[in-house]
């Protein structure tokens, strides 16, 4: 049986604390809401000792005493406090400028960790991948340092998904590939997460799972790694075993699972649990154990997210479940479809009297004919009467060409002439805005201003990651809204707009909801949606669901991303 390495250890030791699971939503929020305040004091000594053992410190600062209803530089309003521990505390919060849920963790700007946490919030930050909750602001100010993040309430963790069992072969699959492929992607721009647990995980109701607390979370604890690379792909390696066996790889309980016996070593997973994926057993074990040492298969290990999403990428992919449909009715066979020629009647019938049909023209619908067809021909005589009367008159009377009078029906529609904008705001129904200082430059006729999308490392279709991107525009009044005229920062193919009328700046609802005026796809750097039937509007949404990729420029990588210079509408005042 393979041992664990010394880098498995520490990410057991450092992740052994009891999960937070008072509340479903505080499950889907804050990357450090593993304890309570009133939390185990056996597990929080346990951290505390990780945290002494990592950095050397004995902390002894405590979390500073705030309040419910306290506000954070006149805008974040902190709700429930979630996490008090090791002289930080951890918050649910509101956003009153942009009205929606955040996370807050706040710490004396004199902690010992302070300037690290700053410096870690930033970097994670600054990484902009939709794949990691998002750092929206860090902040030092009036003796607090604070970090503002996603908060995420239509989400599940990770650690509330094994309670209710292992996960399925597709799920499980999914969660490996895409945790490891994001965490490559952060260890290629030098950030590692050193804390990377089951409640750090995240999935969404589209099945995309998220990674929080990159970076953060490590650097409130002060834990540090000398081969980070190693510790994170470990501890993927043991997020993919609980999914596959609801057991934790170690001999230790944590997360609300059980851990193995002690004395055994390392068990692959599918001599844990029968009917195991073989395929991901064999991933699991690579990322776990130690100098290749893989139970009965020698395989390499897997020592860094970058060599564990290689891996995992060619491996057969994983398909998902049949879906499974209910079983239609036993069909019923009647006399009429079995037929009876040639059977004997069980019992003698009544004969049916026969219906003689009236004679031809004498019915209902004959009688209607005959009415209708004498109609015609007296209207017929009358008419070509009429004519020959008309032609006899005219030849005695002089031709005069008459005048004719206008009609209402002979009025032109008015021509669509360009519509003012008075002032915008972006849409962002998931709560990732893209760009919001950026609105007003793509109405101000200036071709070298531009609003901009992030940029994305799939495409060109932005979901699942994200539904779409958008901006809405309030004309001032309500118009007659024929078309539109945007001009893009990217050519290329795959730019997908649509234009939906909607009923203010900051409007609810999905666009599936909202009525379309026109929608275009363009691979020129111009896209004009134009509908044949203006509609009648103030305010109207840009939705943009498909970017085009794009290689790098002078602030910006390569990527699927778009950008608008300028936006013009057409119509009629109704």
């Amino acid at each position: 049986m393979a041992e664990r390495s010394t880098a498995a250890v520490d990410v057991a030791d450092n992740s052994g604390d009891d999960p937070l699971t008072a509340k479903a939503g505080t499950a889907a929020t804050d990357g450090v809401a593993e304890e309570q305040k009133t939390a185990d004091t056996s597990a929080e000594g346990t951290d505390k000792k990780a945290v002494e053992r990592q950095s050397g410190e004995q902390p002894s600062i405590t979390a500073p005493e705030l309040h419910s209803g306290h506000k954070l530089a006149r805008r974040y309003r902190l709700e429930e406090c979630v996490t008090r521990l090791d002289g930080f505390s951890s918050w649910r919060a509101v956003d009153e400028k942009l009205r929606r849920a955040v996370g807050v963790h706040l710490l004396p700007a004199d902690h010992p960790r302070a300037r690290s946490v700053l410096a870690a919030a930033r970097s994670s930050a600054l990484l902009g991948d939709p794949r990691f909750v998002q750092v929206l602001d860090a902040v030092e100010e009036n003796d607090l340092v604070y970090v503002v993040h996603e908060w995420l309430p239509d989400s599940t963790e990770l650690t509330a998904l094994l309670a209710a069992g292992p996960l399925e072969p597709h799920d499980a699959y999914q969660l490996v590939s895409q945790v490891s492929q994001a965490m490559a992607a952060a260890h290629r721009e030098g950030l590692a997460h050193l804390r990377l647990t089951p409640s750090a995980v995240l999935r969404s109701s589209t099945g995309q799972y998220r990674i929080r607390g990159l970076a953060v979370n490590a650097a409130l604890r002060g834990i540090t790694a000398e081969r980070p690379q190693r510790s994170d792909t470990e501890a993927i390696g043991a997020l993919l075993y609980a999914a596959l066996t609801q057991r934790w790889p170690y001999d230790s309980d944590a997360y609300g699972l059980s851990g193995l016996p002690k004395g055994v070593g390392l068990l692959a997973p599918d001599q844990v649990r029968a009917g195991v994926h073989r395929g991901l057993s064999e991933i699991a074990m690579r990322a776990l154990a130690n100098d290749g040492a893989t139970a009965s298969r020698q395989e390499p290990p897997c020592t860094t997210p970058d060599e564990l999403a290689k891996a995992v990428a060619a491996m057969p992919r994983v398909k998902p479940p049949e879906p499974e449909f209910a079983a239609p009715p036993e069909y019923q066979r009647t006399t009429y479809q079995q037929g009876t020629y040639g059977r004997p009647q069980l019992r003698p019938q009544a004969t049916q009297p026969v219906i003689v049909p009236p004679p031809p023209l004498q019915s209902r619908t004959g009688r209607a004919l005959k009415w209708a067809v004498s109609a015609l021909l007296i209207a017929a005589l009358g008419l070509g009467s009429w004519q020959i009367a008309d032609r006899l008159l005219g030849q005695e009377n002089t031709t005069e060409t008459p005048t004719p009078s206008p009609t209402i029906g002979d009025e032109k529609p008015e021509p669509p002439k360009p519509l003012e904008v008075r002032s915008a705001e972006e849409y962002a129904p998931d709560g990732l805005p893209q760009n919001r200082q950026g609105v007003g430059d793509t109405y101000d006729s200036d071709s070298s201003t531009y609003w901009r999308t992030k940029t994305f490392v799939d495409g060109p279709v932005l979901a699942p990651y994200k539904q779409g991107v958008g901006i809405v525009y309030d004309l001032g009044s309500e118009q007659n809204v024929s078309s539109a005229s945007i001009a893009l920062r990217y050519g290329g193919p795959n730019t997908a707009v649509t234009l939906y009328a909607v009923d203010s700046l900051s409007p609810s609802g999905t666009p599936d909801s909202m009525k379309k005026i026109a929608t275009v796809e363009t691979s020129d750097s111009t896209a004009k949606p134009v509908t044949k039937t203006p509609v009648k509007t103030r305010y109207v949404l840009l939705w943009m669901t498909s970017v085009p990729y794009s290689g790098g420029d002078q602030y910006f990588g390569a990527g699927y991303k778009q950008a608008i210079t300028d936006v013009s509408f057409q119509g009629t005042a109704p």
